[in-house]
């Protein structure tokens, strides 16, 4: 009945950082895969692999971004903020199976490790550590979980870079070729640690979980003490995209005396919910005979009795 209109209406903006990153990536990774050839170093490989799969995810990620900033019509009433949190789910998806693709090749070159060519990788990670910084800057601002992802790629890949400059190093006084694959494997063990709690976060929004900035339990009590509500139920919390929250809830009211009151009520309910991190709110009100058709434990639509189903 009730239909909060606080929420935001403006789209994400077009994210021409990513853009950047994209043409950067994909430049280096040729550079990357030329180079670990040349250098017969796995670690740099692994990057060019795990750099590939990143060009991947920043062009998905690119389209989709620009594609999430149009506004709702009849098929996405709610916009095509979504689109952006598919780009992220697919780049987490691109990122473990890379990850596990170089474990399964490094692994094997721990008992008979090549001797790579450590003034190659000196070379390739000082220009690895300054293209992909220079990605990783210009997106830390991002706003939404799909720059965020690809932010923090971006980061995983600069600190690599730093640890193939210092293997570099090392081989290039001593005779140590097993800190190549040795190497490889902690940079994707890392990947693998990194991408999968975010892929965790990504998957539980587009399944349409409740944001963990909104404890429901604790919002329904909230709203049950306001003054003019008898009972609160049937309270829904999800994200659009990590950033957007939208709620649903069904009001049950005392005895209201005119539409001033209902209104009131409607309004002391907004009230409590722009308090908490919700961008858009639909407000159900119900009367005591009324029979709720959402009522928890519905599965076939049925109505449920007033006196059942209500704290």
């Amino acid at each position: 009945m009730g239909h909060s209109h606080d929420h935001n209406h403006g789209g994400t903006r077009v994210g021409s950082s990513i853009g950047l990153a994209l043409l950067l990536n994909v430049s280096f990774t040729v550079i990357e895969i030329v180079g670990g050839i040349w250098t017969n170093s796995l670690a740099i490989l692994s990057d060019a692999l795990h750099d590939l799969g990143d060009s991947i995810s920043l062009g998905l990620a690119f389209v989709l971004e620009r594609y999430s900033a149009r506004p709702g019509d009849r098929r996405f009433s709610f916009g095509y903020r979504r689109f952006s949190l598919l780009g992220a789910l697919i780049n987490g998806i691109i990122l473990i199976a890379g990850s596990f693709f170089i474990l399964a090749e490094a692994v094997p070159r721990l008992l008979d490790p090549p001797t790579p060519h450590a003034p190659g990788m000196l070379g390739l990670a000082v220009l690895g550590v300054l293209v992909n910084g220079l990605a990783a800057w210009r997106l830390k601002t991002g706003g939404t979980l799909n720059e965020r992802m690809v932010a923090w790629h971006l980061l995983e890949d600069v600190l690599g870079w730093i640890a193939v400059l210092l293997v570099g190093i090392i081989l290039f006084f001593f005779d140590l070729p097993v800190l190549d694959p040795v190497l490889s494997i902690l940079i994707s063990a890392y990947v693998l640690y990194g991408v999968v709690r975010r892929f965790r976060e990504t998957a539980l929004i587009f399944l349409q979980g409740v944001p963990p900035a909104i404890d429901i339990p604790g919002l329904e009590s909230e709203l049950a003490e306001l003054p003019g509500v008898r009972s609160v139920h049937n309270t829904h919390a999800w994200s659009l995209d990590g950033d957007s929250h939208v709620l649903t809830v069904h009001i049950v009211p005392r005895a209201l005396g005119s539409i001033a009151d209902l209104v009131a009520l409607k309004a002391r309910v907004k009230a409590t919910l722009r308090k908490h991190p919700i961008q858009h709110a639909t407000i159900e009100i119900e009367f005591d005979r009324e029979d709720c058709y959402m009522a928890a434990g519905s599965e076939t639509g049925a109505p449920h009795s007033r006196n059942s189903d209500h704290n």
